[in-house]
């Protein structure tokens, strides 16, 4: 092998602090500091590289390269993704799993997501014109948290809806938390895995019987790789790994509804019923508002980049958020501009807000297109159907050492109304 080239090392003992306070800037400030697409830390006591930009984005999902087995923290998997779920998968077991969930994303049950989340979008603001003002962030996530159950075929009659969507945004909110905001997601992940696992006995002694096609029905029979049913708790947590990022969207569309406020050229856009600009708008949003931060695999054998050997088993960690601001792939990345995607390629390595790569056989994330069709039609919804205003005085403001974040006024809407004969 040749020789090892000297990449840049944060000095010190360990970083984590660092990382929870600094957050979605702590890889993409020493990214700049170094003037470089990788340097090596410390986290959690381990040796950590962390890298970014089109070509390490590329580099990372290069499955012969990396794998994701160990590379999930157990702190992680009790709270956001469970054990021994997809993400955790490499090689004939993760493409096969993958495949279960990507049979949910056909064409037409996209348009019944859609569908769905109009209707819910429709309930709830008939219901918010009644009320003398809305905390959007709280009112969504129980939107859509109905719109994942209708779509994943789980019965809600029984089910009381809104500490159902706490319990999911507990979940999500665990993510870069220490303390009692970790603690609530891992509860909440628990209580859900057990009330899930519950639906899955049912379903398969014959005492319940799910829509077919749906992820109920899917994950309660799906085999496999090597054709045996997976286990009751493995279903479970797998069909929370549907309906959870559904869930999760809530950051989306809130940061969405901020965008229409702040700029208002494109609310305008939005109202002609242009199909293109909802399009544009909803790419942008998930481009410049900060959504998942960074990811992590681990080496699968040592191998050698832009002169840095990388060690069997070393934990590195990709730069989402610096990424998706990188100033090499997005002219002015820091300014809000839904118009750079009219003419985008669509690469696989640029834009990578819920990973890079291809999505039906690498680790991007497999709900891409539903995150999309969920915000578009949110959005759409917003400028097209409802009136409302926003109180001046609120915290729009978003920090971006918390992850995940949203403004902190949660985005407040007053003076909710239907407009009359609209189109969609």
């Amino acid at each position: 092998m040749s020789k090892q080239l000297n990449i840049p090392k944060e000095e010190g003992l360990d970083h984590s602090l660092a990382l929870i306070q600094e957050g979605y800037q702590y890889i993409t400030s020493r990214r700049t500091k170094f003037k470089s697409d990788l340097f090596e830390t410390r986290l959690l006591g381990q040796k950590v590289v962390c890298i970014g930009g089109q070509e390490g984005a590329k580099l990372f999902y290069d499955n012969e390269k990396f794998e994701r087995k160990g590379a999930v923290p157990k702190r992680i998997q009790k709270s956001l993704f469970g054990e021994n779920a997809i993400h955790t998968l490499d090689g004939e077991a993760h493409e096969h799993r993958k495949l279960l969930f990507m049979s949910l994303m056909t064409e037409e049950r996209l348009e019944l997501l859609a569908e769905l989340t109009r209707e819910e979008w429709r309930l709830a603001a008939a219901e918010w014109a009644k009320m003398e003002q809305v905390v959007l962030f709280d009112e969504v996530q129980q939107i859509l948290c109905r719109v994942a159950c209708r779509w994943a075929g789980v019965p809600i009659d029984a089910i009381e809806v809104k500490p159902l969507a706490r319990d999911f945004i507990a979940m999500v909110d665990a993510f870069g938390a220490v303390g009692p905001r970790h603690q609530k997601g891992r509860k909440a992940r628990k209580k859900m895995e057990d009330y899930f696992k519950g639906l899955i006995v049912e379903i398969r002694h014959r005492r319940m019987e799910p829509i077919e096609g749906t992820a109920l029905h899917k994950m309660a029979w799906h085999r496999d790789h090597k054709e045996k049913h997976l286990d009751e708790h493995t279903a479970a947590v797998e069909l929370l790994n549907v309906l959870r990022p559904i869930v999760a969207i809530t950051y989306l569309v809130t940061f969405g509804a901020l965008a229409l406020f702040e700029h208002n050229v494109w609310k305008e856009k939005l109202q002609s019923g242009d199909e293109e600009s909802v399009q544009l708008f909803a790419q942008e949003v998930r481009r410049f508002y900060p959504f998942a931060p960074f990811l992590g695999a681990k080496v699968k054998n040592e191998f050698e980049w832009k002169g840095h050997t990388f060690e069997k088993g070393q934990l590195v960690l990709l730069d989402v958020y610096g990424t998706n601001h990188d100033n090499r792939l997005w002219e002015e990345p820091y300014v809000f501009n839904p118009e750079r995607f009219r003419n985008w390629n669509g690469g696989m390595f640029d834009l990578i807000p819920q990973g890079g790569g291809d999505e039906y056989t690498g680790h991007r994330c497999p709900g891409e297109m539903a995150t999309i069709q969920v915000m578009k039609t949110s959005f759409s919804f917003l400028t097209n159907e409802m009136i409302y205003n926003v109180p001046v005085g609120q915290d729009l403001s978003y920090s971006l050492s918390r992850m995940p974040t949203y403004p902190e006024s949660g985005f407040i809407i007053q003076g909710v109304s239907i407009k009359s004969q609209t189109t969609v």
